[in-house]
């Protein structure tokens, strides 16, 4: 994933602070549009998580903070709904401009309400996907209910929220209360998918079902059980996004083309602070990282689990042609692996660290109406897999500059 960062204008001409996640092979499969929460910005964990998820299958994310929140100009308290979903479509229409119009729209909680209101004025957006929203914008009301007799009378009124304290006016009131959603989404004719948890304290489940009944097909509801309303819990938004990525492979298609590596066999890239990386073969995308207890994500399989498991896979490969072609009676194969270091036998200075050679334990379990002899045999051809050949190899490594 690679994130760059941007700035557009918004319809007021501020600038709006945002950041752009792409996959590592270009082009992405479409462009995605997310909106955060009320109050949040594009900081918040979930946002990113989310992003950085969908970017890691092969989607590009745009994520923003609407005006007067995060590093975005402008005041907050001259803002409303109306003005959020003025963001996300000119967040659109940069992306359009810029790089391609996006196909799906993200929100969380408010968010999912704008990117309602927005989708229904983009006819180049086929899917929208909220996540904990309310199904109706007024819904947010209740964060600063017992402001709302001093903002009517008095025309505004300063609120806590979220531990922070900002100034809500009396037009972001009557902004909500203006925007009927139900009625809007059941005249739209795009994919939808609602994500919220039973468990979400802040905006009822019901909504989630509200939404669901007015909306046409295609609409899909996934429960994130579990999960709060903030998607507090790292594993419950990255959930979230790789939910996402599989279920619009559905309704936003795309043709199968070959991973760009610039001729060569495997892409390998690192960006950022982290250790995870990301691997592309002609046609597969997987992770690599370093455990957490030494400074990575944990995201993907450690360097040396990757070796190891491509010794496991060509073993069992190996086998299982060896097999079809005795037509032996083979049901499955499973190899445990193993890696360590130990001194070599023969070595002279047992204390040094040249002395000692890696070790790899390949364990093979199988299962089949074979006997002891065709056992042995399969011992021997484990031996003559592809890769254990190459690991006994003199290896040579060039590296230079692209």
């Amino acid at each position: 994933m690679k994130i760059e960062r941007l700035n557009f204008k918004n319809k007021g001409g501020y600038e709006l602070s945002a950041r752009l996640y792409l996959p590592l092979d270009e082009p992405p499969r479409f462009y995605a549009i997310f909106a955060h929460c009320f109050t949040c910005s594009k900081n918040f964990k979930a946002v990113s998580n989310i992003s950085n998820t969908l970017s890691q299958l092969g989607i590009a994310v745009l994520s923003f903070d609407f005006t007067g929140l995060g590093s975005s100009e402008g005041d907050f308290e001259e803002t409303g709904f109306s003005s959020n979903v003025d963001d996300l479509l000119a967040a659109a229409d940069f992306l359009e401009k810029k790089y391609e119009a996006p196909k799906l729209l993200i929100g969380h909680s408010l968010g999912g309400s704008a990117v309602i209101f927005a989708a229904a004025e983009l006819d180049y957006v086929e899917a929208v996907v909220t996540i904990g929203s309310p199904a109706n914008p007024k819904h947010v009301k209740k964060l600063f209910e017992s402001d709302i007799a001093t903002i009517k009378e008095e025309g505004s009124a300063k609120v806590n929220i979220g531990g922070r304290s900002f100034r809500i006016k009396n037009d972001f009131v009557e902004d909500l209360e203006s925007k009927n959603l139900p009625d809007l989404i059941s005249k739209m004719r795009k994919a939808f998918l609602f994500l919220h948890s039973p468990q979400d304290q802040i905006v009822d489940i019901s909504n989630a079902a509200e939404l669901y009944q007015n909306a046409h097909h295609p609409k899909s509801f996934v429960s994130l059980d579990g999960a709060d309303h903030l998607l507090s819990d790292e594993i419950e938004s990255k959930y979230a996004g790789e939910l996402i990525s599989t279920w619009s492979k559905k309704y936003l298609p795309i043709e199968i083309k070959e991973n760009d590596i610039k001729g060569h066999q495997v892409k390998v890239r690192l960006f950022g602070e982290s250790y995870t990386s990301e691997i592309k073969t002609p046609y597969h995308h997987l992770l690599a990282d370093e455990p957490k207890d030494v400074g990575g994500a944990n995201l993907g399989p450690t360097p040396y689990d990757l070796l190891m498991a491509s010794l496991g896979a060509c073993t069992v490969m190996t086998l299982k042609m060896y097999t079809q072609r005795k037509g032996w009676d083979l049901k499955e194969i499973i190899v445990y692996l193993d890696h360590d270091k130990v001194h070599k036998e023969d070595s002279e200075d047992f204390e040094k660290k040249a002395s000692k050679v890696s070790r790899f334990t390949r364990n093979l379990e199988i299962k089949g109406d074979l006997d002891n002899e065709k056992k042995e045999k399969l011992l021997e051809i484990a031996n003559k897999c592809p890769v254990h050949r190459t690991l006994h190899e003199d290896i040579i490594i060039e590296t230079k500059f692209k």
